[in-house]
């Protein structure tokens, strides 16, 4: 069974950002993603007067899977907006354009990946890329 979650205790996120391959950050929240138990990924995200930022988005070792990754990454989104912040980016190093775009995410005029939350998810699959 797929399970994105938010990740509860900061000694878990730094857990997991390890297993990962990515900076642990303190001050940021976190998801994972796990199908049937086991690990497939993690999403480190901020919100701030600019927006929301998806800073760290990783899958784990050996273990990529779209549709986890791709879950994970539109339940920060949604998180974002439902903390009434309607823009976000993805300021993750992250080389899977397909899926970046998938999540909803375009390049904006300055090569950055953006995207409007605004009624972004009364009609979800209307985003699709």
């Amino acid at each position: 069974m797929l399970e994105v979650l938010p990740i509860q205790s900061k000694e878990e996120q730094e857990a997991l950002c390890a297993r990962c391959g990515i900076t642990y950050h303190k001050e940021l929240l976190a998801y994972r993603a796990t199908v049937d138990g086991e690990l497939r990924g993690i999403c480190q995200f901020t919100m701030d007067s600019e927006g929301g930022r998806i800073v760290d988005y990783a899958h784990a070792p050996d273990a990529y899977e779209f549709e986890p990754m791709f879950v994970m990454g539109r339940a920060a989104l949604n998180f974002i907006d439902l903390c009434g912040v309607h823009r976000a980016f993805f300021d993750a190093s992250y080389d899977n354009e397909t899926l970046i775009r998938a999540i909803g995410f375009s390049k904006n005029a300055s090569g950055r990946y953006e995207v409007d939350l605004t009624n972004f998810f009364n009609e979800p699959c209307k985003h699709s890329h």
